[in-house]
């Protein structure tokens, strides 16, 4: 029997000057713009309006802590990068918040980068890989929007960005629309957040 979570949203910061962040352990999301980071903080709560989801992309333009009951860990949504037509200044904010949020969160256990399983890997993906690399951040890649594409492409996608992150697990297929992947990612967040 797989046990009962909710997530609650606790705190929505916009400014560096807003941050506290909790002591206990977090996992942060992180991915382009429309790769469908809100829907699938939806599907893992179980609820249609939790997460704000918008036809427009790069609408998450804060930190939004999100605490996993009854487990008391938090995930933690990022901004969504790579949207290009949100002013420059703009952008550079949300990167000053992520660096702060990522400077402070002695209790952060691992990244989720979502990937777009329709797409190659793009440079924008590429670099966050580089850069959560380069601050020896653990990566769990998920592989959104499985629905979309077939058995043969899933599986060559997962064996492509198996190969790149140098991992002997593959991503995690995930679709918010018929909820593949659900349970296999909320086991590994339970791992990485409490083992």
């Amino acid at each position: 029997m797989q046990p009962t979570r909710s997530l609650v949203l606790e705190a929505t910061i916009f400014t560096p000057a807003q941050l506290a962040v909790p002591e206990a352990p977090q996992i942060a999301l992180a991915g382009r713009s429309n790769v469908g980071k809100s829907s699938l903080v939806n599907c893992l709560a179980g609820r249609k309006q939790l997460a704000k989801i918008s036809s427009t992309p790069g609408k998450t333009r804060s930190l939004n802590f999100y605490r996993v009951e009854p487990s008391g860990y938090y995930l933690v949504d990022l901004p969504g990068y790579g949207y290009a037509r949100c002013a420059q200044t703009e952008r550079q904010k949300w990167a000053g918040l992520i660096n702060s949020y990522l400077d402070k969160a002695a209790g952060l256990r691992a990244v989720v980068a979502l990937l777009d399983s329709r797409l190659a890997p793009q440079r924008l993906d590429l670099e966050l890989v580089a850069y959560l690399r380069q601050r020896a951040i653990p990566i769990l890649a998920v592989l959104t929007k499985a629905d979309k594409i077939n058995q043969r492409e899933r599986s060559r996608r997962q064996a492509e960005w198996r190969d790149l992150l140098r991992t002997p697990e593959s991503p995690i297929l995930f679709s918010s629309q018929t909820g593949l992947g659900r349970e296999a990612l909320w086991a590994r967040l339970d791992s990485l957040a409490l083992g």
